[in-house]
């Protein structure tokens, strides 16, 4: 039976670079991403079952309505993107270890419901002005939108106690290092 992982942080602290940096270099740890559901259309070369599992809007609404989701959220009006239990289980019943790449929400109401079974860790950017001193540097985001994301990301900090562990993402190297050692700790 595999273990879970669930990682959230503030947009820009590096989660998904730290993530997918665990999962590529270290394949011993037998980590795989859960395959979220979306209710909008593929995009690209993206297929069903690989990337996510495409649903309509009212396939979506149904599974909502019949509890089937672990966590969901309407990004935009009509825009869905959840997690279904069934598929996590199927996948830990495999003997996966199932990484969770989630906003803050998401992730306290995911170890709610794992409780001991899941290992909760919070990727923290050192600073807002650092956040923002990144998001800049990206040059993906208009002003307006870093605004916003920095109000996001101030709101999304108060959640970082309700995590098991906070990795202040300062140094990228130092806390790729910290959050292997605590996954691999939690393997134990």
């Amino acid at each position: 039976m595999g273990s879970l992982f669930i990682v959230s942080a503030p947009s820009g602290s590096g989660k998904s670079t730290i993530v997918q940096w665990l999962m590529k270099e270290h394949p011993e740890l037998n980590l795989y991403f859960s395959i979220s559901c979306t209710s909008r259309p593929p995009r690209g070369t993206e297929q069903n079952g690989v990337e996510y599992f495409f649903l309509t809007e009212e396939e979506f609404r149904q599974k909502i309505a019949d509890n089937e989701f672990l966590e969901y959220e309407e990004v935009y009006a009509g825009r869905f993107y959840g997690t279904l239990k069934q598929q996590v289980e199927r996948q830990l019943e495999s003997g996966q270890n199932v990484v969770f790449d989630v906003d803050v929400k998401g992730g306290v109401n995911i170890k709610k419901f794992y409780g001991d079974r899941a290992l909760s860790l919070f990727i923290q950017p050192p600073s807002v002005e650092e956040l923002r001193r990144r998001l800049e540097g990206r040059g993906t985001d208009t002003p307006e939108a870093i605004e916003s994301r920095l109000a996001k990301a101030e709101y999304e900090l108060t959640f970082a106690p309700q995590f098991d562990h906070v990795v202040v993402n300062d140094d990228l190297e130092t806390a790729k290092q910290e959050t292997l050692q605590l996954v691999k700790d939690f393997l134990k």
